[in-house]
């Protein structure tokens, strides 16, 4: 992997604590690794073992116990809470296994929400209809998301999670809630994507099928994240 600074995401003994009644519950424990722009990871894990913990961590959500996280050589966490929703809106894109729709709103609607916040740097809804021909709905646009199926709302998640251009997009169970060909629908979509936006992708997810499309796996195992194999 590369060892420069410019536009990388650096994990550095992240270790993350609950608290709980009889004491502090360690869920994570010295995570390092470096993802530089273009690469993709897949993180595997039983459940509890701190997936979600750690997608919250990297995506600016939650702070960790000790460790830190830097994209860009900016540290979130570093930041004042307004700063790092400014930072978490233009940098970090998340994709959801609720797709989080808004449903009084079209689909292009939804695609632009994270455009309200912030400078819109350009016309956003030309590129707004372009990510969501690109995900395979410019048939679809003006319709809400109660006309359409799961595995739809999830392409319509995908483009919005897109729409800022993020360099770091985060996949939380991106499939879980779909049924197989839909699932392997939004995996190849999300890879297809993620190479034409050179951006880092993350994805946790128990799903053997959509690891396997990840040319870098890691799984989560009592507490520690361990190099898993290489993919296609």
């Amino acid at each position: 992997m590369a060892t420069g600074n410019r536009n990388m995401l650096r994990v550095s003994s992240v270790s993350k604590d609950y608290p709980t009644p009889r004491g502090p519950l360690r869920v994570l424990s010295d995570v390092t690794f470096d993802m530089a722009p273009g690469n993709a990871a897949a993180i595997t894990g039983p459940s509890g073992s701190g997936k979600s913990s750690l997608l919250y961590i990297l995506g600016g959500l939650e702070p960790p116990s000790s460790g830190t996280v830097t994209l860009d050589e900016t540290n979130p966490f570093e930041l004042d809470a307004p700063g790092r929703a400014r930072f978490r809106n233009s940098d970090i894109g998340f994709v959801f296994q609720d797709h989080c729709l808004l449903p009084q709103c079209s689909v292009l609607e939804n695609v632009l929400v994270p455009t309200l916040v912030g400078g819109n740097g350009g016309d956003m809804d030309a590129w707004a209809r372009e990510l969501v021909a690109e995900v395979g709905l410019g048939s679809r646009i003006d319709h809400r998301p109660g006309e359409l199926s799961g595995g739809e709302k999830q392409r319509v998640a995908i483009a919005r999670a897109l729409i800022r251009r993020p360099r770091l997009l985060l996949c939380d169970e991106p499939t879980g809630n779909l049924d197989a060909s839909s699932a392997a629908h939004v995996a190849e979509l999300l890879m297809d994507l993620h190479r034409k936006q050179e951006n880092i992708l993350i994805a946790v997810t128990h799903s053997p099928a959509l690891a396997g499309q990840f040319p870098m796996r890691f799984e989560l195992s009592d507490n520690a994240l361990v190099r898993a194999g290489s993919g296609p």
